[in-house]
């Protein structure tokens, strides 16, 4: 019997008002969503870059910072591990990416080769499990000299994990900046796509991107006046830094051996100095960075204590007691954007590597305007046609396809919203698409009422046979359009995904609006009207 329950009656038109009701906010005025109670649902679909418009950049991985960095790390662990173990040199020296060793005595040269092959260590792992290559090759040249050399194929590993660490800290950083939906993407091997729609401001963007957020804790070398260091030769073990004072350039010398890193940082906030309200930003360690900084503070009170942020003194105060909360601030010429911006830097952690901006495009509203007016126009013109073309094709029952056509399209919205979706263009044409899926469903079903009642079933039966054997077909094509668009989102990016996340969503609601709608309501007109004939 061709029988709809009156619970499932109430089941279906209960998700198609949720529908609504998720979907509703897409068109209604800002003002009106403001006057939305706390736990009505009020999230919209997020408009894409080429939408709304934003910024675009696109990021390149510095290798060759990279390379200088590691190479200037590896010595400064072969320096370390040769004094450990008592090895006397007469020199070590840095040549680009090779650390040569002289030995004071030769007799010594296998003991460093054992000491310094501990730094031949993968320098990532594969995505297999496997171990990755060695970053440090050591070999000997001659009795007294060892050459540890920083390998091409473990600089090259070390970007690829430098790529993927940087993606995640881009992603703090945007996030902290209260942008909605940006995609940031990997490009190639050693670059890194980031679109934030509705940002105008790419240079506050690009100052938040390029800043590799390095905070380190150092001692003030008080040995020789800061001037004369940076017109000499300052003492091993100390380096000039400069620190920005009323708009000039302070020479402040302090200590390469750095006491507390930024690494240790748990959170960072911007606020205001209750003494001065000037902006400052707090700090909170962690326990290692507590105790560390507890104890630095302790032992060298009346010290001044630089904090340097990518080679940069921001302010040196001086200890005057021991701090031992696990908590400070940072004071210095800040403005309140300054000290929001760094506390995102800081919450966001350090960069491996500087980021080189490549490409920077932004896309003014306007241009994203003419594509919404574009896709609408396109979005009506398909949804026009194909009512017609239901309408005049099946009668009644074409109307009833094209209610639930309507309503495919609420739930896709719905369901955007719900889920945080961002629809970009690509993602229209998917609506688009799926507006023409959707009632080839019930054109199927419909073709095969018509053959079951040519075939001299009554209506109920033909009716009832035509859903029944249509549903097997139905499944079947939505699932291999399911299966590809999967694939099309998990292979894809930026617009190719857009669109596949619409058309995978348009597929999931096309299977309850074309069967189990469209059956409800012929369900309801054959118990009004009792024809004894197909309407078309």
């Amino acid at each position: 019997m061709l029988y709809f329950s009156t619970w499932k009656t109430v089941a279906v038109l209960a998700l198609c008002l949720l529908g609504v009701v998720f979907a509703l906010p897409n068109v209604l005025p800002q003002s009106a969503r403001d006057a939305y109670p706390s736990w009505f649902p009020a999230r919209t679909v997020t408009l894409g870059l080429d939408l709304q418009g934003g910024s675009q950049l696109l990021l390149e991985v510095d290798g060759d910072a990279l390379r200088k960095t590691r190479a200037a790390a590896v010595q400064d662990d072969v320096r370390r591990l040769l004094r450990e173990a008592r090895i006397g040199t007469t020199a070590i020296q840095l040549n680009g990416m090779a650390t040569t060793v002289t030995l004071r005595d030769p007799s010594q040269r296998d003991l460093a080769l054992e000491k310094l092959r501990t730094l031949a260590v993968p320098a990532a792992n594969t995505m297999f499990g496997g171990a990755g290559p060695a970053e440090v090759e050591v070999n000997s040249q001659g009795d007294n000299v060892v050459v540890a050399t920083l390998s091409e194929a473990g600089v090259q590993a070390r970007i690829r994990s430098a790529v993927d660490q940087s993606i995640e800290i881009v992603r703090r950083r945007v996030d902290a900046l209260g942008t909605v939906e940006p995609s940031i993407q990997r490009q190639g091997s050693n670059r890194i796509l980031v679109q934030v729609p509705g940002l105008q401001d790419p240079e506050r963007l690009k100052e938040i991107l390029k800043t590799a957020a390095q905070l380190s804790f150092r001692l003030v070398d008080l040995s020789m006046p800061p001037e004369q260091a940076a017109n000499g030769r300052p003492p091993e073990g100390s380096e000039v830094l400069f620190e920005e004072r009323d708009g000039q350039r302070v020479p402040v010398l302090v200590e390469k051996r750095v006491m507390v890193s930024g690494e240790d940082l748990t959170d960072a906030q911007p606020g205001f100095d209750q003494r001065t309200n000037e902006p400052i930003v707090s700090f909170r360690f962690n326990n290692r960075g507590a105790r560390l900084f507890g104890a630095v503070t302790q032992q060298n009170v009346g010290k001044p204590f630089a904090i340097i942020l990518d080679g940069k003194v921001i302010s040196a105060p001086r200890i005057n007691e021991p701090i031992t909360g696990g908590s400070g601030q940072i004071s210095g010429s800040f403005t309140v954007q300054s000290a929001n911006d760094l506390a995102v830097l800081l919450r966001a952690g350090a960069l491996p590597a500087p980021l080189t901006v490549i490409e920077e495009r932004t896309v003014g509203p306007g241009l994203g305007q003419d594509s919404i007016e574009a896709g609408t126009r396109a979005t009506w013109y398909a949804a026009i046609f194909v009512v017609i073309f239901m309408f005049a094709t099946y009668g009644v029952f074409g109307f009833f396809a094209n209610i639930a056509l309507t309503i495919h399209v609420v739930f896709i919205f719905a369901l955007m919203s719900l889920i945080g979706a961002t629809l970009t263009l690509p993602g229209i044409a998917g609506i688009v698409l799926t507006i023409g899926t959707a009632v080839d469903s019930n054109v199927l079903i419909y073709e095969r009422i018509r053959e079951e009642f040519r075939a001299g079933r009554n209506m109920v039966s033909s009716i009832e046979a035509g859903f029944k054997q249509a549903f097997a077909v139905i499944i079947d094509s939505n699932s291999t359009m399911a299966i590809a668009a999967v694939i099309l989102f998990l292979l894809g990016s930026g617009p190719v995904r857009g669109f596949a996340v619409v058309f995978l969503l348009g597929i999931i609601t096309t299977v309850i609006t074309a069967v189990t709608m469209t059956r409800m309501m012929i369900a309801l007109w054959y118990r009004r009207t009792r024809p004894t004939t197909l309407p078309f």
